[in-house]
């Protein structure tokens, strides 16, 4: 049986399974299962076609980087070639970018890469088309703008979730709240500070089992999922911001607009017609959580000004300038 095909059985009984208490134990094992087989596939073994591929491998440059991502033909390339004025192959159809595509912009003194990548499409992380690579390059980004078109159902917007958090990518969450330590012996100490609604301590240790986990102390700070405690356990979940940018609002009404206004995360805009690119950048400012630092005049610079980090060494006479957000 291949690894698809695996993975596909194990997704079939979990959505055959009821959620309840009695089957929790079962669903923890299932997850667990799941999560170990996924990351099997997105770094199988051996090295037969497991390079990055060509136009995938962009050097990160700047002060933070920002990676589009979304369906075909919704509106990424031109978005970015109006914000940075950078070139990507743009038609009304279907896969015309095929390269991930570096562009750089600068606001308020940062200088912030822009990644145009390849379409996603469902399936991606099971290694259909160009996905796998181009979500390894999302996993390096400090924000991701998942593009959409205002005209499409937001199931779109489940997909593309769907896809990354296949790759281990977590869209505007924290870490668990989970204290998780290996040991040599001593067994599995379970310890949970706040009530549990989903675990308890025979789901923790058949999930901790099935890692071949049997000597560990773990800690729940919070009311935490069979996912959050497979996610500590793995290891290798990415936590980054996510703002969804809803195109083509030149093709809908002042009414919808404002419905559309109440999503979180959301901001509408006309990549066409640029409207609404100044509260798409603030957004972005916020959501990078860029700080903008000193600049110094005098003898300790060679430039005057010259940007500086906190670790600098002023002399005597000096001038310096604090720049906050």
């Amino acid at each position: 049986m291949s690894l698809l095909q695996k993975i596909a059985e194990i997704e079939s009984e979990m959505a055959r399974t009821q959620k309840n208490k009695a089957t929790a134990h079962h669903l923890g094992l299932l997850k667990a299962r799941l999560a170990k087989l996924k990351r099997e596939l997105i770094t199988p073994k051996g090295g037969s076609g497991g390079g990055p591929g060509e136009g995938f491998d962009v050097a990160k440059t700047g002060d933070a980087r920002i990676g589009f991502v979304g369906f075909p033909s919704v509106g990424k390339s031109t978005l970015l070639s109006n914000l940075a004025g950078v070139y990507s192959e743009v038609a009304a159809y279907e896969f015309t970018t095929l390269t991930t595509v570096p562009g750089v912009i600068r606001y308020k003194g940062a200088k912030i890469q822009l990644l145009d990548l390849p379409g996603i499409i469902e399936g991606a992380k099971d290694g259909k088309g160009r996905g796998r690579q181009v979500i390894a390059v999302a996993r390096t980004c400090n924000l991701i703008l998942i593009v959409l078109d205002v005209l499409k159902p937001l199931g779109h917007k489940k997909l593309i979730e769907h896809e990354l958090e296949g790759f281990g990518i977590r869209l505007n969450k924290e870490p668990p709240n989970i204290g998780f330590k290996r040991k040599d012996k001593g067994g599995i100490n379970f310890t949970a500070t706040c009530a549990q609604s989903e675990l308890d301590g025979e789901t923790v240790k058949s999930i901790l089992s099935e890692y071949k986990i049997h000597n560990a102390d773990l800690t729940l700070r919070s009311d935490a999922t069979a996912d959050d405690l497979i996610d500590v356990v793995e290891g290798n979940r990415v936590y980054i911001p996510c703002i969804y940018v809803l195109n083509k609002i030149d093709q809908i009404s002042i009414e919808e607009l404002d419905v559309i206004y109440k999503i979180p995360h959301c901001v509408p805009i006309s990549a066409h017609h640029r409207w609404n690119f100044d509260d798409l950048l603030e957004r972005i400012w916020d959501y990078l959580h860029l700080v903008r630092i000193a600049l110094v005049w005098g003898s300790s610079v060679k430039h005057n000004p010259q940007k500086v980090g906190k670790d600098h060494v002023m002399e005597d006479e000096d001038v310096i300038q604090l720049v906050k957000k």
